[in-house]
């Protein structure tokens, strides 16, 4: 039968980039979702996989999915992200990204399906010690949103011992972009990314972006981050699944470019590629940024033969240009 995977999250930004990828590279998709943050219409119409619409917390619910499905492997990308919001409710966050998870994980090894990719951030370092950050780097997250990552990580490395339970836990950068053909891209309600949000602004659905301090110790001022293409990221997570399908023991990853733009190259590019003006306001720094965020992926591209496609920022803003233009005109 069929290898099927079951990908939790997959109505959203990357877990519907995620089920692309698992299509074209012939796996049969289920699709778990309680659509607070995703889209209905992506699963059905656009990717035309099955949705179950329903929480990974309702235990009746995955046992009905895992016992009619033949899963091989679960992709697990179903957590709340907004840091801000987890500072001011982290129940939700704590609810959510970590009860969930282990809802779902008691219901996995309760079908002895044993193999689980997650989806976790570069935001369990806290404040960089060194750059590039490497998988060794200290954790200490400095929000509920990295600390709910970084418990479910903590869990993953205890039911491996404890249930054989084998995971692929890969620690994102900044994700970006929008599928070059144009099909899948980035909706969030709120938005809260930079590139979407300068190119709301080049459309005229925002009337400025603002820069959060323009003093840091960075060559213009900026903040520096390290922004990957949301194709590149669902690349590794299949080569991540194909690891452990073949008896690979549980892993981590970061997952980044490895090299870093500023806000203000971010923006430059975008004006590039839009022919657009874009208004910038200046602002005060936000407390808990650190001036540069930038992480070496080494580790994938040495273990899994990760190789990102699109690391150039100029085609990530074109692929994602591309795609809000469809969108919104």
């Amino acid at each position: 039968m069929t290898n099927t995977i079951l990908v939790t999250g997959g109505a959203g930004y990357i877990g519907s980039h995620a089920v692309l990828a698992l299509k074209n590279a012939g796996y049969e998709v289920i699709v778990l979702d309680n659509l607070s943050n995703g889209h209905r219409e992506l699963v059905e119409e656009v990717l035309q996989v099955k949705l179950f619409v329903g929480d990974m917390s309702d235990p009746a619910l995955l046992d009905n999915i895992f016992s009619t499905h033949n899963i091989a492997a679960v992709m697990h990308f179903a957590a709340y992200i907004a840091v801000g919001e987890s500072v001011t409710h982290p129940a939700k966050y704590y609810q959510n990204n970590v009860v969930g998870t282990l809802t779902l994980l008691k219901a996995m090894i309760k079908a002895s399906v044993n193999k689980f990719i997650f989806s976790s951030t570069c935001a369990l370092y806290g404040v960089p010690q060194f750059i590039p950050l490497t998988e060794d780097h200290p954790q200490d997250p400095i929000s509920p949103y990295a600390t709910s990552k970084w418990m479910v990580e903590r869990i993953l490395s205890d039911f491996d011992i404890a249930y054989n339970l084998k995971s692929v836990r890969f620690r994102y950068f900044n994700a970006a972009g929008a599928d070059p053909s144009g099909l899948l891209g980035e909706d969030h309600e709120p938005e809260t990314h930079l590139i979407p949000l300068v190119l709301l602004a080049a459309l005229g659905k925002r009337e400025s972006i603002f820069i959060f301090g323009t003093d840091y110790p960075t060559s213009d001022g900026t903040c520096i981050r390290d922004y990957i293409h949301v194709t590149d990221l669902a690349q590794a997570h299949i080569l991540g699944l194909q690891y452990l399908l073949k008896g690979g023991e549980s892993e981590v990853f970061n997952l980044g470019n490895g090299s870093g733009f500023s806000v203000r190259e971010v923006i430059e590019n975008a004006q590039k590629v839009t022919g657009k003006e874009i208004k910038i306001e200046e602002r005060d720094r936000r407390p808990g940024d650190p001036p540069i965020l930038v992480g070496s992926s080494e580790k994938a591209r040495q273990k899994l033969g990760w190789r990102p496609q699109y690391p150039n920022l100029e085609e990530i803003i074109s692929h994602a240009w591309q795609w809000h233009q469809k969108r919104h005109i």
